[in-house]
């Protein structure tokens, strides 16, 4: 079943906290403006606190449609954005995923802390399952993921995953260089099947 014609619309999962290094922020905010000023949409998890505001905050500026997307529990918690196109309060955090990948056509994840890397392996093994086939990218910033990484290459090397599941994963330290990748290898939209997730 084929969504209704949208914008092309990435889906950024990263932190509701800015971390310490400023790079960090920078990075949301270049990522929300580059979305923006290409004319796409952005997905998110609904926040207005941390890098989830920075970048939302930045997608508008520069002309994004934004959706946000977050759990009644976490209104108080991640403090709802109220100020986007699109604020979708949603009763568990399963749905949230769920949804947020139903409206995406790619996505991406910034620094963050285990809610982010659970949305990003989760998201992962969605694509390794074959539940979807849309393009998932890393955004590399003053080298936070680099021990995630050598983590994830021991477990190849290991045995625990192979190369194919490795290169699902597009890894940029450039904002412009990590969009025109996924919008490059994206293929056309249709409904991700989820049903078995």
């Amino acid at each position: 079943m084929p969504l209704t014609a949208t914008p092309f619309s990435v889906c950024v999962y990263c932190g509701a906290r800015h971390g310490h290094d400023p790079a960090y922020t920078a990075a949301a905010r270049a990522l929300g403006t580059a979305i923006g000023r290409r004319g796409w949409q952005l997905v998110y998890g609904g926040g207005r606190v941390g890098l989830m505001g920075e970048v939302a905050d930045a997608a508008r500026t520069a002309g994004a449609r934004v959706i946000g997307v977050i759990p009644d529990a976490l209104m108080q918690m991640e403090v709802g954005h109220q100020d986007l196109d699109d604020l979708q309060v949603v009763r568990t955090m399963h749905e949230r995923k769920r949804r947020m990948a139903e409206q995406s056509d790619a996505f991406i994840a910034l620094p963050g802390g285990i809610g982010t890397f659970e949305e990003l392996f989760e998201t992962w093994t969605w694509r390794h399952l074959g539940y979807h086939d849309r393009p998932l990218g890393l955004l590399e910033v003053q080298g936070y993921w680099a021990p995630m990484l050598a983590f994830l290459r021991q477990s190849v090397a290991a045995g625990f995953m192979d190369e194919s599941q490795m290169a699902m994963l597009r890894i940029e330290t450039s904002v412009d260089a990590m969009l025109d990748a996924l919008q490059a290898s994206a293929g056309p939209r249709r409904m991700p099947d989820l049903s078995g997730s």
